[in-house]
């Protein structure tokens, strides 16, 4: 039994292989060898053999032209006329040995001891015989030896041997280790630029959740002592851009422990196994490290919904997830191995995947209010050259529903700006101009725009501006552009206050709708017709209005939600099963939809009409700078303020 198992060991098998290449590599060379050798055995036998007194017999005749002494001392090298009329150019090269390599007496001597009375003429002149002798270099010798020789053709066969044994083995271990695992370790060694919690600005409440982590991975030996299990597995949830990867740099920061990284699509091959292979690997390495942090981001590429989908029960990803699964729920008592891991997508995750004894907890990073974007621009705001006069809690005010980076963004987009325009600092202006860019897109400053177009323009983002000033639920205007940017012709920009609202009321929703039918009814009352520049609004205000309809209970239908199951096969769902209500439900739920819109339509057009001078006013106003700031805005309804005549909508 053991000799199967040694028979069937991959180690065995490799080796096995590096030998059997190795002698086929030695066969092929020691073949090539004898070929050369026999050809050039062959090359010698098949040349017409010469000898000295065949060379002296030649020169009494008259037809050497030249005698070239070797550099090797054991040939010369003769040019023979080929013909009568004795013409140098006009010769061939004949070899012949020379037997003064055997005598202490030179070539020349040797020829004129052979010639006899006939002394050797040598000279370039008309018949006489040129005559020279190459020097021999300094290393003929030593590479003329046979041992020499032998030795160096020994060598190359060694190197070409050792050659061939590192490519096999490079080949192999990358093949063998095509299993391994692709996370990086972050650690002390390497912590250049070491991340903890007070970077990490604004979500409190997660943090202190993780710190419940962070000093179970400093006094692990405390809690176990006192019976507490710490949770195996943290799952962080949040929009993107939030801080999930950040936060959980920062646990590395903060714990000062080995910290092992990877994505969940780094898990996936096309290769069946090889994702549950890097799973084992990653895990195995982490207990060699322990205490010590996994950090998986995007699991949901591997930890989607089992059963459903494309790939059926063998799919790749299934496997990678059931090795998942076991690995977290096969830790040791006294192993501290702790897996974090981070989704947007929590809803498409595997259930046994979240249940206690895997991922325990579920931390939700949320966006961050009006305090925490001020605390994010701060962090952000440190290796940038800001003005003096800049207050970054109304930047703050501006940015409702900006994530982290999008924050980080904006920033970024202000210095790129700044250094456009060849301006000392980052101004409030640039900063400004830096969040519409962010929002809508740079302006088109360049393009041309007709009188009747700035007009219809100004007139309508007027309408928006005028009904959020009169009705009180309605965010309140900051800025008003009728320069394009982006797609939009204009901009209205609102924000809700000082605070970012939780749960929104009733009559704040129908305030939105109302505000969004500013433009549509304007158009309508001014010029007779409406334009194409409402049909974002409309479908806006009608999305708003069904929301209330299904999902809010805010109609004359009551509290129920008609919400649809909106999942998709491919993301770890069941495929939609439709509506989950009657033909006569659908055509009540169009009716209230119709209603609500109707409600907002004729509150927004009474406030036009109320109000047309201010509409007016504001819309020339428009005309003229095309930027219309807060205070410049305030300045024209201040009457409206002022009066208290805001109504409801």
């Amino acid at each position: 039994m053991n000799d199967e198992n040694q028979k069937n060991n991959p180690k065995n098998n490799l080796n096995r292989k590096i030998i059997l290449n190795l002698l086929y590599l030695f066969a092929s060379i020691a073949i090539l060898v004898v070929i050369i050798f026999l050809s050039g055995r062959f090359d010698e036998q098949s040349k017409p053999k010469k000898t000295f007194a065949d060379l002296i017999t030649e020169i009494r005749s008259g037809k050497v032209s030249e005698i070239q002494v070797a550099d090797s001392k054991d040939k010369l090298n003769v040019k023979v006329y080929k013909d009568e009329k004795k013409d140098r150019n006009n010769t061939e090269l004949v070899v012949f040995p020379n037997i003064s390599t055997e005598q202490k007496s030179t070539v020349l001597e040797n020829i004129n001891n052979a010639l006899g009375d006939k002394k050797l003429e040598i000279g370039n002149e008309e018949g006489k015989i040129i005559y020279s002798e190459q020097p021999k270099p300094w290393y003929a010798d030593f590479f003329g030896n046979w041992l020499v020789q032998n030795l160096f053709i020994l060598l190359i066969i060694l190197g070409a041997g050792a050659y061939l044994i590192r490519r096999i083995s490079d080949t192999n271990n990358r093949t063998i280790s095509f299993g391994n695992s692709r996370a990086k370790m972050y650690d002390e060694a390497n912590q250049n630029d070491k991340i903890t919690f007070a970077d990490v600005a604004g979500n409190e409440e997660a943090k202190q959740e993780l710190n419940e982590v962070v000093d179970f991975l400093k006094r692990p030996e405390e809690y176990v002592k006192m019976g507490a299990k710490i949770p195996r597995g943290v799952l962080l949830i949040g929009s993107p851009g939030n801080g999930k990867t950040l936060m959980a740099k920062a646990i590395a920061g903060e714990a000062s422990v080995p910290f092992l990284y990877v994505s969940g699509s780094e898990f996936v091959e096309m290769f069946v196994g090889v994702g549950a292979g890097r799973v084992r690997d990653l895990f195995k390495r982490a207990k060699k490290k322990n205490p010590c942090v996994i950090f998986i981001d995007e699991i949901d590429a591997v930890g989607r919904q089992r059963g459903a989908g494309l790939g059926g029960g063998n799919d790749e990803r299934e496997q990678t997830l059931n090795q998942i699964l076991v690995e977290m729920d096969g830790f040791e008592p006294n192993t501290y191995v702790i897996v974090i891991a981070a989704t947007n997508r929590p809803d498409v995750l595997d259930p046994a995947l979240l249940r206690p004894g895997r991922f325990d907890r579920q931390v939700t990073v949320t966006p961050p209010d009006k305090l925490e974007r001020e605390q994010i621009l701060k962090v952000h705001a440190k290796n940038k050259k800001l003005a003096k006069d800049i207050d970054l809690s109304l930047i703050a005010k501006r940015t409702a529903g900006f994530s982290g980076a999008d924050l980080m963004n904006l920033l970024n987009e202000a210095a790129i700006l700044t250094v456009r325009e060849k301006k000392p600092e980052i101004s409030n202006e640039i900063l400004r101009e830096a969040i519409e860019k962010v929002i809508l897109g740079p302006s088109l400053k360049s393009k041309v725009i007709t009188e009747e177009q700035k007009k219809l323009t100004a007139y309508h983002e007027a309408g928006h501006a005028l009904v959020q000033t009169v009705l009180p639920g309605a965010n309140k205007v900051q800025k008003i552009t009728i320069i394009p940017r982006g797609r939009a012709a204009g901009y209205t920009f609102a924000d809700s206050g000082d605070t970012d609202p939780i749960t929104r009321r009733k009559s704040e929703f129908f305030a939105d709708i109302s505000s969004l039918f500013g433009g549509y009814v304007v158009e309508e009352v001014v010029f007779g017709e409406v334009s194409t520049g409402a049909s974002n609004d409309l479908a806006k205000a009608t999305e708003i209005a069904r929301n209330m309809v299904t999902k809010y209970g805010m109609s004359g239908l009551g509290p129920i939600s008609f919400e649809e199951n909106k999942g998709l096969t491919f993301l770890g769902k069941d495929m939609a099963e439709g509506k989950h209500y009657s033909e006569d439900s659908a055509r009540q739920i169009d009716l209230e939809v119709s209603k609500i819109l109707d409600i907002c339509y004729r509150s927004c057009k009474a406030i036009v009409l109320k109000y047309r001078s201010e509409l007016d006013k504001i819309a020339n106003t428009l005309v003229e700078k095309e930027i219309l700031e807060y205070e410049e805005f305030s300045e024209l309804v201040k009457d409206i303020i002022n009066s208290g005549s805001l109504i409801e909508a």
